[in-house]
């Protein structure tokens, strides 16, 4: 069975930063395109960065490029979004997600896997 677990959520000031982490298993992790979606409360879910199988293709939402940065570790099949300058509006439950597809995409239907989410809140 699937299973992807977020975790390094918390309070920060705006201003901050956090690292959160996926942790994955179940799945063939290297042949996973991983990726982050966040949900805001009255919003849809919203698709801020993804990799590619090895980590050598990223893609980000404008609204965090520069801030956000993704990476991947395939021997701990782990997942992490480094998250820095972050904003009030940047508070939103993040989620960890994966498809077995190369292609990134910013569609959450195109997904497959889903993790529980981490909620990250950031004071202003």
């Amino acid at each position: 069975q699937v299973l992807l677990v977020e975790s390094g959520g918390g309070l920060v000031q705006a201003g901050g930063s956090l690292r959160l982490s996926c942790a994955a298993s179940g799945l063939p992790f290297s042949k996973f395109t991983m990726g982050w979606f966040r949900q805001a409360p009255g919003r849809e879910r919203e698709f801020v960065a993804a990799s590619s199988w090895l980590g050598g293709t990223t893609n980000y939402t404008d609204s965090v490029k520069g801030r956000f940065t993704i990476s991947r570790d395939n021997t701990r099949n782990t997942v992490f979004l480094q998250m820095n300058s972050l904003k009030p509006e940047d508070t939103a439950v993040y989620y960890c997600a994966g498809r077995r597809p190369t292609l990134i995409t910013r569609f959450s239907n195109d997904w497959s896997y889903w993790g529980q989410g981490t909620q990250v809140t950031v004071s202003s």
